[in-house]
């Protein structure tokens, strides 16, 4: 039978421990360390496909409680899938949901069959349950799907917290036994809020499910950075080596680099073009938030050395600053192409250091440089 799934690191950096892997997927291989942007609704807001491609995004994410909802999966899989329905022919990797779900704390009811929720577009009633919830990435036809899973906010007790991870440990089994698309990989969610001892239980539970990656929920949900990293400190010698470890839901460039420090290797977040859409652009000297008034006679780029469409064909910061004020569609487009080619250029950087087992330097010079002048 074809394998449709492999993972091999390829390099480890003396210096740091950090490593370069090669993801194979059905729709091509992923080089690791990887920044995915997030196409919520089967769209990178804003963008074409072509410039996903240019800026070099390997792989995209979208969202299953969203497409589920608005077409629905069945007309995605009457288009022959997402890739098709989208026009992407790279992987896709399909978040479960669950994370939407349980951000709509006022219109659940879970139990340990699944959860009855109100959907956010017209109050109708869904109940989605692990079985449901990988039939529909079967149907939308990902590369990476995610197994159902409770994700709890930061502050919960360890008693919620517990609750919460024999539950998303009881609906990984179900996801895993309904699960059987040879040309889908399930990766199984890490829960245990900050509680290491529930981290260290949550890894034990999810290694026999993971063939080919694993996943870090309940980060990045509200903690100060420093907690984060140290869960994820914590977590790195007890996660398998030999698959890829994804941190979800995490996308600014210190974060990015301190979770590869920390033995992340994917990693996805709405933030670069959320904050674009909102008129700020990622430096390497730290945030520009390019509508203010001191920008608007600098007839410059973003940033001089940038190879994304909008610097090297020098749309200067006085235009998109006007973009943005004028509430052009123009504007929002150029930065959220501007800071994800930005992150997808740092990932490769910090492959570079990686294979020239200096990722440590790099490390310090880049966040030095970030820390210099956010405006």
């Amino acid at each position: 039978m074809e394998k449709y799934f492999d993972y091999k690191v390829i390099k480890e950096c003396k210096q740091s421990g950090a490593r370069i892997g090669v993801l194979k997927t059905p729709h091509g291989e992923i080089e690791t360390p990887v920044f995915m942007p997030v196409g919520t609704q089967a769209t990178v807001k804003g963008l074409y496909p072509r410039d996903l491609e240019d800026i070099n995004a390997q792989i995209i994410l979208s969202n299953t409680y969203h497409l589920y909802l608005r077409p629905g999966e069945k007309i995605i899989k009457q288009a022959g899938g997402l890739h098709k329905f989208m026009n992407w022919n790279k992987p896709i990797l399909t978040d479960s949901g669950g994370f939407q779900i349980f951000s709509l704390p006022d219109l659940i009811k879970i139990s340990d069959t699944g959860v009855e929720f109100s959907s956010h577009l017209d109050g109708k009633k869904h109940f989605i349950t692990p079985e449901k919830c990988m039939q529909l990435q079967n149907d939308l036809g990902s590369d990476i799907i995610m197994a159902f899973d409770e994700c709890t906010p930061y502050g919960a007790t360890e008693e919620q917290s517990v609750k919460a991870m024999e539950r998303t440990k009881l609906w990984l089994e179900r996801c895993y036994k309904e699960q059987q698309n040879p040309k889908q990989m399930l990766f199984p969610i890490i829960q245990g809020n900050m509680f290491k001892n529930l981290r260290a239980q949550a890894i034990k539970d999810c290694v026999p499910f993971a063939k080919c990656g694993i996943a870090i929920g309940g980060l990045s949900v509200g903690e100060p950075k420093e907690i984060m990293y140290d869960i994820l400190s914590f977590m790195d010698p007890l996660l398998p080596k030999n698959m890829p470890r994804y941190l979800m839901g995490v996308g600014s460039p210190d974060c990015l680099i301190e979770s590869i420090a920390r033995g992340v290797d994917m990693m996805d977040c709405v933030l670069p073009t959320r904050v674009a859409r909102n008129g700020t652009a990622f430096t390497r000297h730290g945030k520009v938030v390019i509508r203010n008034a001191e920008y608007k006679d600098q007839f410059y780029p973003i940033e001089a050395d940038c190879d994304c469409y909008a610097c090297k064909n020098n749309f200067t910061r006085s235009y998109i600053r006007h973009l943005i004020n004028a509430k052009e569609i123009l504007g929002a487009k150029l930065l959220s192409i501007h800071n994800l080619r930005f992150l997808t250029r740092m990932t490769e950087d910090i492959k570079k250091s990686i294979r020239e087992d200096r990722f440590l330097d790099f490390k310090e010079e880049f966040l030095n440089n970030l820390n210099k002048n956010s405006h």
